[in-house]
């Protein structure tokens, strides 16, 4: 080999390394779950991904009436309509108590209002306040995870739900294999 091949021989080599630990951090959907209304019909989607050690759930939804909606996970991974009680309370294993703005710390499934336009649409992005191997403990533990949607606005401070009304959309949360 001479000494041009062997140069892009390595320069080849550690390009490929370079491209495996990118692919390595590339964030990787590992949950998620159809939402449905109070009726059984799907209104909506929530992917929980994986970036670089910190879990992430996208929500979208539509068919909800205009206005500003609490969303938060529940801590039983059931969605019995028509007002989903069956979730259980907010998914809040440390105790603390309810909202971004507790002085304590908020749930662990304390997430941002989602916001409903003319169209009846939305999307909310936010990050879980845990570590991914954390944050998917908690979401697969015995009893499972629901994420529900409710009635109103979320007040970020109200304990233990924001004020956040009833219950009008569920979705259990389910892992993805691979």
């Amino acid at each position: 080999m001479t000494r041009y091949h062997t140069a892009f021989a390595f320069a080849a080599a550690a390009s490929l390394a370079g491209c495996a630990s990118h692919y390595d951090a590339a964030p990787r959907t590992v949950a998620s779950s159809t939402i449905a209304n109070a009726a059984g019909m799907p209104i909506g989607t929530a992917q929980f991904v994986d970036t670089a050690g910190r879990l992430h759930v996208n929500v979208s939804v539509t068919g909800l009436p205009a206005g500003t909606h609490a969303v938060h996970l529940h801590q039983i991974g059931r969605c019995q309509a028509p007002d989903f009680t069956s979730a259980g309370g907010h998914l809040n294993p440390a105790g603390n108590t309810h909202g971004t703005l507790s002085p304590t710390g908020q749930h662990l499934g304390d997430l941002p209002n989602i916001e409903i336009g003319a169209s009846r649409t939305g999307s909310v992005t936010a990050e879980l306040g845990a570590a991914s191997t954390q944050a998917l403990a908690h979401l697969f533990d015995d009893d499972g995870t629901a994420i529900v949607v409710h009635a109103q606005a979320d007040d970020y401070r109200t304990d233990p739900t924001g004020n956040a009304g009833g219950r009008i959309a569920c979705g259990v949360v389910g892992r993805l294999s691979g």
